[in-house]
């Protein structure tokens, strides 16, 4: 995902002519500002040059020489030309803005920090510095401390379009969606012209699942400049959710002839076509992203997913040589490190440092994310408490009758998409992956103040219906024609009694796999957007133990043989069995094409991608045993739930 993050530097000329010992020099002065000023840097760069040979002791001038050199994308020579003039003249504000800004380019973090706060303590309301202080927070993860420095570079600067837009962006890592979109319009509100607000309100509104909206902000971003490569990425970010992959792909790889260094889009276009399938050249695109980037370690977390790494695997020693300088790198690229390193130590079968590795990328992430694990437990348990047998069988059959859905629900990672992969093999099934949809609709019935589940004890037979059949709308545009849709949201869970009541002859398949493996599989992956509860072990096992109760639940209140439950391990050992009982259960006749399902070409917008495109395979089984002696945690809480009478439950 590219975010469009402006820092902004001093990079202007200074004007007055400085005072030298040679006659020279104005006139030399006059010459490098008009051809700085012209876009003429390498011209500028050489009188610049001539100037300091005469009078070395200028610090307007290293400080001009340096803007040269950034402007050039030469950050080296202008941090040497920046610290130049600081030496020349220590309360040189400006030469210590843009250094900030040069060593925050560099990705030198912590040494950009001390620069712009030494800024910001030799003249106090310096707005542009406070701005830049929050661009370099950002990149080191600490993202309360930017939202503060952006806040006082508006509050001393109220017009300041940057930094509301550096906020927006802040906003949005934060969660705090409605104010990040709101801190995008402020700023272009101000300047109605600003193309990076645009392309970063384009990325607000699709995390908040606007994705026409957001297409309709990015290519307007575009058509404001037509050679940005961010807005370009991030459409084709947009087109990606859409399933658009083919113009996903065409807008990505325009992006990169834009600015053929941009490994952002490079990153996401092995995104794309990891999801068409095409592995080897999402590898490639990988690889070149890596190589553009190497200290973005987000990239080899994808790079795991293309690739099987061998201890000598040059990755594998670029990644340790990263992890051996964590201070120079964010909280939040520390964090894909460490689970980076835990995937190629798990390929290697250096089974203890891959799980050292992922017990400390989860902590930071747990210390990054507002998790509320109180309400996640009062809301389960509101569920069961609204959705009795009473309410279930006063409104039986009173939604929407269509037999097109088919839900596939479950615990993250337990094979909801093997099974989906096996269905869309069906000649009658369209596989359309995780859906929001259901979420979406459930969340317009009624009052907002109401909300699920309790709106759902108010409803009458008729908004059932409605509800079912809003939902049915929206999935029929994925595929009209399809005689069978999948939704294989695992969320979806909490709402099968609602499922029911709406839409009373679509299908619910829930998918169980071995309580510990699920765990430690979920565990295992730095997910791109919620799933709280996966990155604490003990949290993880009470998640499931709730989950678990609730699927209880729903087999006490909705009618016997309502839902199919699927073990992983059954699928497994008996793939021709499984999949006739699941295809049977669709009301669907049996294709032996099931059974090749990893020949099926269809996008696949999940984290077992690659996994459903090979053979069955069995590696998968019993994960848990080489990481025994880690998971007490994870044990004692789910306890409960590996007695036989829970699995038999589950």
């Amino acid at each position: 995902m590219a975010n469009s993050l402006l820092a902004r530097s001093d990079a202007n000329p200074t004007k007055p002519a400085p005072v030298g010992p040679s006659s020279a020099v104005p006139a030399l002065f006059a010459q490098a500002v008009a051809h700085h000023q012209a876009g003429r840097l390498s011209e500028a760069v050489g009188y610049y040059h001539q100037i300091l040979a005469l009078a070395p002791e200028l610090p307007e001038v290293h400080t001009n020489l340096g803007a040269a050199f950034a402007a050039m994308g030469n950050l080296a020579d202008a941090e040497v030309a920046y610290r130049s003039a600081i030496r020349l003249k220590p309360d040189y504000v400006q030469a210590h803005n843009n250094l900030g800004n040069t060593l925050k380019s560099q990705g030198k973090f912590n040494e950009a920090e001390a620069a712009l706060r030494r800024a910001i303590a030799l003249v106090g309301n310096y707005p542009e510095a406070y701005s830049n202080l929050g661009v370099v927070l950002f990149g080191l993860g600490r993202l309360e401390d930017a939202e503060a420095a952006y806040r006082r570079a508006i509050a001393l600067k109220p017009d300041f379009a940057a930094a509301y837009n550096n906020l927006g962006n802040v906003l949005r890592d934060l969660g705090r969606l409605d104010d990040a979109a709101a801190a995008c319009c402020r700023a272009i509100t101000l300047q109605p012209d600003y193309p990076d607000a645009y392309a970063n309100l384009g990325n607000t509104l699709k995390d908040l699942g606007s994705l026409e909206a957001s297409e309709t902000v990015l290519r307007k971003a575009i058509a404001l400049r037509p050679n940005h490569a961010e807005a370009h990425s991030n459409l084709g970010n947009v087109l990606m959710d859409q399933g658009r992959l083919k113009e996903s792909e065409a807008v990505l790889r325009h992006a990169i002839a834009l600015k053929p260094d941009f490994a952002g889009a490079y990153n996401n276009l092995g995104l794309a076509l990891k999801e068409l399938g095409r592995f080897d050249e999402a590898r490639r695109a990988t690889e070149e992203a890596i190589r553009l980037a190497p200290r973005k370690a987000s990239y080899y977390c994808n790079l795991g997913e293309l690739t099987h790494f061998a201890a000598d695997d040059p990755h594998v020693a670029a990644m340790e040589a990263l992890a051996a300088t964590p201070g120079s790198l964010s909280t939040t690229d520390q964090i894909a490190l460490h689970f980076a390193l835990a995937k190629a130590y798990e390929q290697i079968s250096w089974n203890a440092v891959a799980f050292r590795q992922l017990l400390t990328g989860n902590a930071l992430k747990r210390r990054q994310i507002a998790y509320d694990e109180a309400a996640e437990s009062r809301q389960m348990d509101r569920i069961a408490a609204v959705f009795t047998p009473e309410l279930m069988r006063s409104h039986e059959g009173a939604g929407e009758l269509s037999r097109v859905p088919v839900f596939i629900v479950g615990m993250l990672r337990s094979g909801t998409t093997l099974v989906e992969q096996i269905l869309a093999s069906h000649p009658a099934v369209f596989g359309a992956g995780e859906l929001k949809l259901f979420d979406t609709a459930a969340a317009g019935v009624g009052p907002a103040a109401q909300g699920f589940p309790d709106i759902a004890s108010t409803m009458s037979g008729e908004q059932f219906r409605e509800l079912g059949a809003r939902y049915l709308v929206e999935l029929l545009r994925l595929a009209p024609d399809a005689p069978r849709i999948t939704d294989k949201m695992p969320s979806n869970f909490l709402y099968a009694g609602l499922i029911h009541l709406a839409l009373p002859n679509a299908v619910i398949i829930h998918t169980v796999r071995d309580p510990v493996d699920t765990c430690v599989s979920c565990f295992s992956k730095l997910f791109s957007e919620g799933q709280k509860y996966t990155y604490d072990l003990a949290e993880l096992g009470r998640y499931y133990r709730r989950y678990q109760s609730l699927m209880a639940h729903w087999r006490r209140v909705l009618p016997p043989g309502r839902i199919l439950d699927v073990r992983y391990e059954d699928v497994v050992a008996d793939l021709e069995g499984a999949s006739r009982r699941i295809l049977a259960h669709c009301g669907l006749p049996w294709d032996a094409r099931c059974l090749e399902f990893h020949r099926t070409e269809r996008p696949i917008r999940t984290a077992s991608a690659t996994q459903v495109r090979q053979p069955i395979y069995k590696s998968a089984i019993g994960r848990r045993r080489v990481y025994e002696e880690f998971l007490g945690p994870l044990v004692a809480e789910l306890e409960p739930a590996l007695s036989p009478a829970a699995a038999s439950a589950a």
